[in-house]
């Protein structure tokens, strides 16, 4: 990784989360076409110049993002290794950019862009709560008939006071838990299991003049039902999106409560 001066790390950090790594890539790659040892802030001002004046280039019609899960975060509720690449081919296939341009009235900007964000644990550190798609990865706990020694581990590592111990049995009450799966980590005799994993799905977030979370669809979602899902709403956006609208406009407009039915028809869930 290349070196940054203090002052234009600084400058960095002030981007915009969805595009500090794109911002970063274009910033060191113009230092080391000067055969720069260290970014500067020229090297920022340069690059900054030619982003806002030339944004439409950088625009590449989609973001897939990802949490610190695929490099080893001991919060991993599940292994979405491989899903990003598998996303990210799906939408080049669509060619985001081509069908934007088709409907924004103006050059492309950012916020145009179709975004994804896969979060392997409920910490969701990678915000896929303000994404067009949201995935959020859980592992549901399951008591099984191992004795319980009573340590309590379970009941310390549950930051929502889901778990309690009663009878000598660990007790996870539904409607507290996230599903993060840090109680099976820690039970040292098996007496919590994980019964199993899958994503939550948030889809029709944004950010801007009038930002929204999104809505969570019905359900956990296995992982090799993600593609279809997102597949379907893909669908959905373009055959419908007006403008260039974000995809939570496009449901509004048409109507979420029968985009979810017509998702239910085609999906199984784990829950």
């Amino acid at each position: 990784m290349m070196k940054w001066s203090d002052e234009a790390s600084k400058t960095l950090s002030g981007v915009p989360f969805f595009v500090r790594k794109r911002v970063r890539k274009r910033v060191e790659e113009e230092a080391a076409s000067l055969r720069a040892g260290e970014v500067t802030m020229e090297h920022v001002r340069t690059c900054q110049k030619r982003f806002l004046n030339r944004m439409e280039d950088e625009v590449k019609g989609f973001q897939v993002e990802t949490c610190f899960g695929p490099g080893g975060c001991p919060k991993r509720a599940v292994n979405s290794d491989g899903l990003s690449e598998s996303l990210e081919k799906r939408l080049s296939k669509r060619n985001m950019k081509a069908f934007l341009k088709e409907r924004v009235n103006g050059p492309l900007k950012m916020h145009h862009e179709f975004r994804i964000s896969i979060s392997d644990c409920p910490n969701a550190c990678s915000r896929p709560q303000i994404v067009d798609i949201g995935l959020i990865g859980v592992c549901m706990p399951e008591v099984t008939d191992e004795p319980c020694t009573q340590c309590g581990a379970c009941v310390e590592a549950c930051k929502e006071n889901a778990v309690s111990i009663k009878d000598d049995v660990p007790v996870v009450d539904d409607s507290r838990c996230l599903y993060c799966g840090q109680c099976i980590r820690v039970c040292p005799v098996g007496s919590l299991k994980e019964a199993q994993k899958g994503y939550r799905i948030l889809v029709g977030g944004k950010l801007g003049r009038h930002p929204r979370l999104g809505t969570e669809l019905p359900g956990i979602h296995e992982l090799d039902e993600i593609p279809a899902i997102v597949e379907q709403c893909l669908n959905h956006y373009q055959n419908h999106c007006l403008k260039g609208e974000r995809f939570g406009d496009t449901l509004e407009r048409t109507g979420l409560e029968d985009f979810i039915r017509k998702k239910q028809k085609n999906s199984r869930v784990l829950i």
